[in-house]
């Protein structure tokens, strides 16, 4: 009892006035110490903004002139942010981290790349020694297009981020978009600003020619695309004693052949007449091609056999299956046709690459189980020349495929060996079941070959005198333009019946069809109208003259996210061609592009696409990487795709938001690209570098 007297007493005692100052310093003493152990500094920023243009042309004046603000490299000192880096360490991008976190590292790898992100054992950041700050020059420069985005275009842009997702079976509900969108406001930046990019050669026996979602390990070919569980970070091979492709329109018949040398393609050249090898150039005659008495022959032979079918007027959009040198492809050019070659992956004779080398459009794709990257009704016409593949089997699935993609009225032309009588009974009866007129047969004796042209229904009334209901009709509400890994279905699509519905009027006759809008689109075609002078305006004004970019060396182009095709129609003067990608999240605007007579596909720029390296001369992406924060978990692979479909010495034109264009500029930096030039002004950037031959 005494001690808790004594216990409470004494707690009872009240504290001295230096006591109470004592325990008041060495408790704050104590809070400074455990602040100053756990935390950092922030990051050091990277300023990428271009500090010369001393080696491009000048940017032309516009009618409107939009001022902006140019680094010169004519003044010794820039004003940078405090923490910037020097301008020689462009290729690191380091994070200062806390004490205790000195010697953590920690290594993201995927596909023989490697991404290293570095805490540093800093707890200061310090200016590099001499840096000054003056005053940021100014030169006043027009660049066309680089103003804010319009409350309009955002509009747009805002669709294309949580838009239609071709990719879905069923369109997305209102929960869902919902969803999507609380989701998209917790999204930090694209790029991660501690990442420090080091890169690695890809291995595997595929070398120089490697699809990521095609080749196998050990040189094999999946049957359908396939993409890596792991991203690819690794950066594809160039083959030895590269060089870039003639001028057009050289490059059509003469080829540097180390450029895809393979030994299938040599063996190829032994059995070929059409392909003289001379040297180090592989030549091919512009009088013939794969198919006997040449190509010319070839396709007179169709406009004889079916006088309306106008090359170049009443059909200007055509895909070639079985891609087996683009001689049809070649010949059409001329008459003003775009032909899309559709490279079997079973072919490995890389015919398609062939293709793409001479400036003839090609894709690596192919026909089996799933649908093509296509929408509805878009070709003019589609051929199959000794293409082998077995229409009348498995029910005509196949067949029922075309019949999706060709345009009500469409022309199906197809080309068989003589004597091949299963194939032709197979066909007829299919063609009967699914009600498509023949219109022309013809045995030709200097093709050796049988060539037949079938037409598709442009109304459904002819399906009511069907002998049979086999194939069965697809569901009224099923969407025809999901194609991105959707099954072939073994039912018939029927044709657009109302005005208002694509598919229902031929379009216009080119080069008309480019600017006139059909009664389906009456609704958009103010937008169609603006977006078509705003791209053309950009590009006369800026691109073609304002980037140093030399285009008499540009034929194959790429649009990555393209809306209504107003790039590739800007670029209908130039001797150019234009794959317009329409990302699979995005709204389905492809069936436009066809419409106006342009070419495009379906493609998730989160997976590798369906071509061989080095294949395009430019490639263009207006807003794809802002667009893509919902799309990709390492969005440094679209990057490593860019290196790998861009040959040595091509370009890419790049516009986005400034905070994605810095780090986008360091990483371009550490493959070593050139940056040509980099442009500002309100918080839109456009950037514009070219692909060196560099390898690690």
């Amino acid at each position: 009892m005494a001690s808790a007297r004594l216990g409470r007493s004494i707690k009872r005692a009240p504290l001295g006035f230096g006591t109470k100052v004592s325990l008041v310093f060495f408790l704050g003493l104590a809070f400074v110490v455990t602040w100053w152990t756990f935390s950092s500094p922030s990051a050091s920023a990277v300023s990428s903004q271009r500090s010369s243009f001393d080696d491009i042309e000048a940017l032309p004046a516009t009618p409107a002139p939009r001022k902006g603000k140019e680094h010169s490299r004519k003044k010794a000192h820039q004003k940078k942010p405090p923490d910037s880096l020097p301008k020689n360490e462009n290729l690191k991008r380091t994070a200062v981290g806390s004490k205790n976190d000195k010697k953590e590292k920690e290594k993201k790898k995927g596909g023989g790349g490697e991404i290293e992100q570095v805490a540093a054992a800093k707890n200061e950041t310090s200016k590099p020694e001499g840096q000054q700050e003056e005053e940021e020059s100014e030169e006043k420069v027009d660049v066309e297009g680089l103003e804010e985005v319009t409350d309009s275009e955002t509009a747009t842009d805002e669709d294309m981020e949580e838009g239609v997702d071709v990719n879905a079976e069923d369109d997305a509900g209102e929960d869902n978009l919902k969803n999507r969108s609380k989701k998209k406001k917790k999204l930090g930046p694209l790029f991660d600003p501690k990442a420090r990019y080091t890169w690695k050669l890809c291995s595997g026996k595929t070398g120089h020619n490697y699809i990521p979602c095609v080749d196998m390990e050990g040189g094999h070919r999946h049957h359908e695309r396939s993409c890596p569980r792991t991203p690819i970070t690794c950066l594809v091979s160039l083959p030895k004693d590269y060089k870039p492709p003639e001028a057009w329109p050289e490059r059509e018949s003469k080829i540097w052949f180390k450029n895809l040398a393979h030994p299938k393609l040599s063996e190829a050249i032994k059995t070929q007449s059409w392909l003289n090898l001379s040297g180090d150039y592989l030549f091919i005659p512009s009088e013939e091609s794969e198919f006997k008495g040449g190509a010319q022959h070839y396709v007179s032979s169709i406009e004889e056999m079916v006088p309306d079918i106008e090359w170049g007027k009443n059909i200007r959009v055509v895909l070639d299956i079985g891609c087996t040198g683009a001689g049809l492809g070649a010949v059409l050019l001329k008459k003003d046709v775009v032909t899309l070659s559709l490279g079997l992956m079973s072919d490995q004779t890389d015919m398609a690459q062939l293709a793409l080398e001479r400036g003839i459009p090609a894709v690596v794709g192919n026909l089996r189980s799933k649908r093509l990257p296509f929408p509805s009704s878009v070709f003019d016409a589609i051929h199959c020349g000794e293409c082998g593949i077995p229409w009348h089997s498995n029910g005509g699935r196949l067949l029922l495929e075309i019949n999706r993609v060709l345009r009500p009225g469409g022309y199906f032309i197809t080309s068989t060996k003589h004597g091949d009588i299963d194939a032709e009974e197979g066909m007829t009866a299919l063609m009967s079941s699914v009600c498509w007129n023949i219109l022309a047969h013809k045995a030709d004796e200097v093709s050796e070959t049988n060539i037949r042209i079938y037409q598709r229904p442009t109304s459904n009334d002819v399906y009511d005198i069907r002998a049979t209901k086999e194939p069965p009709f697809c569901r009224e509400n099923e969407n025809q333009d999901v194609a991105w890994y959707t099954p072939v279905k073994a039912c018939l699509h029927k044709v657009a019946a109302a005005i208002e519905q694509r598919g229902t009027d031929w379009p216009e006759e080119w080069p008309k069809r480019l600017e006139t809008f059909p009664e389906w689109l009456a609704d958009s075609e103010d937008k169609l109208t603006k977006d078509h002078e705003h791209w053309k305006a950009i590009i006369d004004k800026s691109y073609l003259a304002g980037l140093g970019i030399d285009w008499s060396n540009i034929r194959n182009v790429m649009d990555m996210k393209a809306i209504y095709g107003g790039f590739a129609a800007a670029l209908a003067s130039q001797k150019v061609w234009v794959m317009n990608i329409v990302p699979v999240h995005a709204p389905n605007t492809l069936p436009i592009i066809f419409e106006r007579g342009l070419l495009g596909i379906y493609h998730d720029w989160c997976e590798p696409f369906s071509t061989y390296p080095r294949s395009y001369d430019l490639l263009h992406a207006d807003h794809l990487f802002s667009r893509l924060k919902n799309r990709c978990k390492q969005p440094i692979v679209i990057v490593v795709e860019m290196d790998r479909i861009l040959r040595p010495g091509g370009w890419v034109i790049i516009r986005d938001k400034l905070e994605i264009m810095n780090p986008l500029e360091t990483i371009l930096r550490s493959l070593h690209w050139d940056i040509r030039m980099t442009y500002g002004k309100d918080k839109e950037g456009l950037l514009c570098a070219q692909k060196t031959t560099w390898r690690p």
